[in-house]
């Protein structure tokens, strides 16, 4: 599966740390969009979906959640709790994000624009894709 932790250079100051993602440089692709979940009501889930083409890079700017990753063969979950660290989320991956602490912040950084012919949300959906995608 590929998805991985990847930790981002952290400027500790005494007047507060800083922490830089830039495309193609700690992100691993050119970012072209970017949005943020918050305000998530207790036992509330937000994903629940993969992408054909875009990738992404979670970060928890603020408190914690879990995010579970389904490439159609093996699952995961991990924990995001640092600012300072982001999650890459490659392609053909279901992703669900849940376990929200009160005032966590999620930033998304994608390597494309919203388009939702994208999006796979049915997970039957997504199971067949996976079965009928040729190995590369």
């Amino acid at each position: 599966m590929e998805a991985k932790i990847i930790d981002l250079d952290k400027i500790v100051d005494p007047r507060g740390n800083l922490t830089v993602a830039e495309g193609c440089k700690d992100v691993p692709f050119d970012v072209k969009r970017v949005y943020w979940v918050y305000d998530v009501p207790a036992g509330e889930s937000r994903g629940g979906h993969a992408h054909k083409r875009c990738k992404e890079f979670l970060i928890a700017l603020s408190g914690s959640f879990h995010v579970t990753l389904d490439n159609g063969k093996e699952k995961t979950s991990i924990l995001l709790n640092h600012p300072y660290q982001g999650l890459f989320v490659d392609t053909d991956t279901w992703r669900t994000l849940d376990d929200f602490s009160s005032g966590a912040v999620c930033l998304v950084l994608a390597s494309e624009p919203f388009d939702e012919e994208d999006y796979i949300r049915n997970y039957h959906s997504f199971m067949e894709y996976i079965k009928n995608k040729p190995d590369v």
